[in-house]
């Protein structure tokens, strides 16, 4: 049976672990080849060793997301090596601490570098090799880009703008025959939430996962898998007419 990416090319960033990980292994069972993206080459590696190991194909490229002329390097590899782009899922970022009245400027600026200047830098990379037959950009927003999360003032603020750059970029590439949708996740457990789980706990990860968990009517946080599944949704025909759309994966937090 064919699968749903067959033929296409996808680039996927942060996807040296969590979510851009099960992305990359899901993307390659469907069939797509995967450009895998992290600022660590060697779980970069371990991702495209993983895929290989199934029987897909794939290739580690190691880039900062924040840095233009990485990311234009990892595009022209991919089209060169890949034969193409179908698929971008701007996946990587990072996290934050603090309320606007203790946030260090310095996570300030990694936070937006990452999260809002590095989806910009990827999108503007691939819209030529995208154009060549139509393709699909994927931005990962999060809950903290629709509604409040205490202390997490730079990553609630990067995450909107990921989302109104989303609806932005959906109105001006679709004459290119370029679709663009978000995810905003809720709470996922990978690595990058460790830390926040553990501070809401202080200090004690079970308790902090216990307080998080009890905010999502669905009983559990998100794994990285389910939210591969909605990405291979957007990026495959299933999601034909979608675009300029914020699609909330929460388990019905953000419904409250």
């Amino acid at each position: 049976m064919a699968g749903k990416l067959d033929g296409r090319v996808a680039f996927i960033t942060g996807a040296g672990s969590g979510i851009g990980r099960a992305a990359a292994e899901l993307f390659a069972a469907e069939g797509a080849a995967v450009a895998v993206v992290d600022l660590n080459g060697e779980a970069a590696e371990e991702t495209v060793a993983k895929v290989v190991a199934e029987g897909g194909r794939a290739v580690a490229l190691a880039a900062n997301v924040a840095v233009a002329a990485d990311v234009e390097a990892a595009v022209a590899r991919t089209v060169e090596e890949l034969g193409g782009l179908d698929v971008l899922y701007n996946n990587a970022g990072v996290d934050s601490r603090g309320s606007v009245a203790d946030a260090e400027e310095a996570d300030w600026d990694r936070c937006f570098n990452v999260n809002a200047k590095g989806t910009f830098l990827c999108s503007r990379a691939a819209v030529p090799p995208l154009s060549v037959r139509g393709g699909t950009i994927i931005n990962q927003g999060s809950v903290a880009g629709l509604v409040a999360v205490p202390n997490f003032a730079a990553y609630c603020a990067a995450k909107g703008a990921v989302v109104a750059l989303t609806r932005s970029m959906a109105i001006d590439l679709a004459p290119r025959r370029i679709r663009v949708n978000a995810i905003c996740p809720g709470t996922v457990f990978t690595p990058l939430m460790e830390p926040m789980l553990r501070a809401r706990g202080d200090g004690d990860l079970e308790a902090g996962l216990a307080k998080t968990v009890a905010k999502y009517p669905i009983g559990h946080l998100g794994s990285p898998e389910e939210i591969a599944r909605v990405a291979l949704f957007l990026a495959g025909d299933d999601s034909s007419f979608l675009t300029g759309s914020i699609v909330t994966a929460d388990g019905g937090m953000t419904a409250q």
